[in-house]
C-alpha cells in the first residue's frame, strides 16, 4: 500500500495536511464539550466555581450550552471540510491508478498479458483500485482520527479514579483482542476473494463472447456448471469472511454496553461511599469520565472498521503493484530516424521459443523481403507462420537471432515509430464501438476523406459500406457484431491501408473472404500499392501464388522457399499442400 504513495501528486500531499489541520480541530472540539457539560453537571447540583469561588448562576447554564452548541457545529463543519479534502484526494488518487494500469498494460507484450490474464487485468484496473480508493477515503480519516482521540481523551481522564480507568482499559484490551481474531481469519480469504473475482469476470467473459457456440452446441447446461461451480466458491468464501466480521458489530457493542454499565456500577459505589462535599466533584467526574470513555472506544471502534476495511485493501494495492512493478519484456529502442532503406524486412538466423515455452517455436528462418515484394507464409496449423510475422510487428522478440526493418534491428525503434512503418491486419478482425471513420482512420493515422474512401474501395468494402446510414459514418457496434465476418475482415484491411504504410502484414487475412472477393482485393492491392512490401500468411495457395516469394513453414523450420512454380518442382511439402487444394490442371 505505502508504494501507491509516491502516485499522490503535491496537491494531494496538501489536501492531506489540510485534512489532518481540520481533523485535529475536529477531536479538540469534540473532546471539550464533556468539560462543558461537567460544569453544567455542577451547575445543577448548586456547584461552586472553582476559578472565582462563586457559586454557578443558572443563566451559567445557557452560556455552558451555548458553548457545546458552538463546538458541536464547529465539529459538524470540520467534519465536512475534512471529507470534501479526503474524497478529492481519494478520487484523483483512483483515476491516476487506473490511468497509470490502463498505460502499463498498453505497453505490456502479449506475454505480460498471458501472464496475468485478460480478466485478472480487469478485475485489477475496477475492483482493485474500488478497494485502494475505499481504504483512502475512509482510513485518511479514521486512522488519523482515532489515535489522537484515544491518546487525548486518555490526557484528560489522567488522575481521576483508577477503578473507571482500569475498566476502559479491559475493555479496549478485551475489544483489540477479539479484532486481532477476527483478522488472523479472514486475511487470508480476503487474498482468496480477489483471485475469485478474477476466475469469476473470465468465466462470464468466456460465456459472453462465447454464447454463439454455446447455444449451437446445446452447451447452457455445461456452461452453467462452470459458472456455478466458480460462483459457489465466491460465495463461500464471501459467506465465510461476511459471518466472521458480523462478530464484529455484536462485540463492539457489548464493549460499549459494557463500559457505559462498568462505570456507571463503579461510580455507584464512589459515590455512595464519599462524604457529602465530595459527591457533586465524583458526580460530575463520573458523568465527564462516560463521555471521555466513550470517545476512547468509539477510538478503537473506528480503528476496528478500519480493520475490516484493510486486508481486503492491501491484497489489492498489492495486486496493483504487481502490474505496475512488472518489468516488460519488450524493451523501448532508442529511436531510429530516417533510414536510407524503405520498406525491407530481413530475418536473420532466426530463432524464437514462447517466455513460457520448452521448445523453440521457430528455428533458423533467414530472408528478405525488399521494397515492392510480396513474402507469403504457407504451411500447417501451428507450424509458426504467424509467429514469423508477430516478430516484425515486436510482438515477441527473438530468442537468436535479429529480425531487421529498413536495415536496422526493430528492437532499435522506438515502440510508435516501428508501428508507423506497419500497417497490420490480425487473423482475428477487430471492430472497436463508434463508426466506420473512427474504425479506419484509427489510432495516429490522420487519414482524410478521401484516403478512407480509397481504403474502402481497394479493401472491396464499397458495396456494403455505401448501404449503411451514414456511409462512412455508419454505426459499428461493439465489436462489430452489425457486420458479417467478411466485412469485419475488409474493414481491418481498409484501416491498414488508410496508413499508407512501407510494410503491410496480412496475417491469415484473406480466408474469411470468398474467392472472388480475394482475388479482386489482391489485384487492387498489386495495382495501388506497387511500393509497398506485402507480409502474406495464408492457408490457401490460391491467394499466394503470385508472390514474390514463398516460405513453406514446417515445424517452424523453412522446408522451402521461392516462386510457386518453383516450389510445385522442388517442394514436397509444398506440392502436397497444392495437390489438396488444387486440381490436375491448375497444378500443371
Amino acid at each position: 500500500m505505502f508504494k501507491l504513495l509516491k502516485h499522490l501528486k503535491k496537491r494531494e500531499w496538501i489536501f492531506a495536511f489540510c485534512a489532518v489541520v481540520f481533523i485535529v480541530a475536529q477531536v479538540w472540539l469534540d473532546l471539550k464539550m464533556p468539560d462543558y457539560m461537567n460544569t453544567i453537571t455542577q451547575i445543577a447540583q448548586g456547584g461552586v466555581n472553582a476559578a472565582t469561588g462563586i457559586p454557578y448562576e443558572m443563566s451559567d447554564i445557557w452560556t455552558n450550552g451555548g458553548y457545546m452548541l458552538l463546538c458541536a457545529v464547529g465539529s459538524m463543519v470540520c467534519s465536512i471540510i475534512t471529507s470534501f479534502f479526503v474524497v478529492s484526494i481519494a478520487a484523483g488518487f483512483s483515476a491516476r491508478l487506473r490511468e497509470n494500469l490502463y498505460t502499463k498494460v498498453q505497453g505490456f507484450s502479449m506475454s505480460e498479458i498471458n501472464k496475468f490474464s485478460t480478466a485478472s487485468l480487469i478485475t485489477r484496473s475496477t475492483n482493485d483500485v474500488q478497494q485502494v480508493q475505499m481504504l483512502i477515503t475512509m482510513g485518511l480519516q479514521m486512522i488519523i482520527k482515532a489515535p489522537i482521540t484515544a491518546v487525548w481523551a486518555i490526557t484528560k481522564i489522567a488522575g481521576k479514579q483508577w477503578q473507571w480507568s482500569l475498566a476502559v482499559a479491559v475493555a479496549v484490551v478485551v475489544l483489540f483482542c477479539g479484532i486481532i481474531t477476527i483478522m488472523l481469519l479472514v486475511t487470508r480469504k480476503f487474498k482468496k476473494m480477489q483471485i475469485l473475482t478474477d476466475n469469476l469476470n473470465q468465466v462470464t467473459r468466456e460465456n459472453l463472447s462465447g454464447i454463439r457456440v454455446v447455444r449451437a452446441y446445446n452447451a447452457e447446461g455445461f456452461q452453467q456448471n462452470k459458472f456455478e461451480t466458480v460462483n459457489d466458491d465466491f460465495t463461500n468464501t464471501n459467506l465465510f469472511t461476511g459471518r466472521v466480521m458480523a462478530f464484529m458489530n455484536p462485540l463492539m457493542s457489548l464493549v460499549m454496553n459494557g463500559i457505559s454499565l462498568a462505570i456507571y456500577w463503579i461510580g455507584a459505589y464512589i459515590i455512595n461511599a464519599a462524604s457529602l462535599m465530595e459527591f457533586a466533584g465524583l458526580f460530575g467526574d463520573m458523568v465527564v469520565f462516560m463521555s471521555y470513555g466513550m470517545q476512547i472506544i468509539s477510538s478503537f471502534m473506528m480503528l476496528a472498521m478500519m480493520f475490516m476495511i484493510a486486508p481486503r485493501s492491501f491484497v489489492s494495492a498489492k495486486r496493483i503493484n504487481e502490474v505496475l512493478e512488472t518489468k516488460e519484456l519488450i524493451e523501448e529502442g532508442k529511436g531510429v530516424g530516417k533510414t536510407e532503406e524503405t520498406g525491407t524486412v530481413e530475418f536473420k538466423d532466426v530463432y524464437f521459443r514462447y517466455p513460457d515455452g520448452n521448445e523453440n517455436v521457430l528455428s533458423d528462418i533467414s530472408f528478405k523481403a525488399k521494397k515492392g515484394d510480396t513474402v507469403a507464409f504457407i504451411g500447417a496449423t501451428g507450424c509458426g507462420k504467424s509467429s514469423v510475422v508477430n516478430l516484425v510487428s515486436r510482438f515477441y522478440d527473438v530468442t537468436g537471432g535479429e529480425v531487421l526493418v529498413d536495415g536496422h534491428n526493430v528492437r532499435e525503434y522506438r515502440k510508435n515509430e516501428l508501428a508507423k512503418k506497419i500497417g497490420y491486419v490480425s487473423q482475428k478482425a477487430v471492430l472497436f464501438s463508434g463508426d466506420i471513420r473512427s474504425n479506419i482512420d484509427f489510432g495516429d493515422n490522420n487519414a482524410d476523406d478521401a484516403v478512407i474512401e480509397k481504403a474502402i474501395d481497394i479493401a472491396q468494402s464499397s458495396s456494403f459500406v455505401e448501404t449503411q446510414n451514414g456511409g462512412i459514418d455508419g454505426r459499428v457496434a461493439q465489436n462489430g457484431t452489425n457486420f458479417s465476418g467478411g466485412q469485419k475482415q475488409r474493414l481491418s484491411i481498409a484501416r491498414a491501408i488508410a496508413r499508407e504504410a512501407e510494410i503491410y502484414i496480412f496475417d491469415d487475412t484473406f480466408s474469411a473472404l470468398d474467392y472472388k472477393t480475394d482475388r479482386e482485393l489482391r489485384q487492387a492491392l498489386k495495382n495501388e500499392m506497387k511500393d509497398a512490401t506485402c507480409l502474406i500468411v495464408a492457408q490457401r495457395i490460391g491467394t499466394i501464388m503470385d508472390a514474390d516469394l514463398i516460405l513453406v513453414i514446417e515445424n517452424g523450420r523453412v522446408v522451402g522457399q521461392g516462386k510457386h512454380k518453383e516450389l510445385l518442382a522442388t517442394c514436397a511439402a509444398y506440392q502436397e499442400i497444392a495437390r489438396s487444394q488444387l486440381s490436375e490442371e491448375e497444378l500443371k
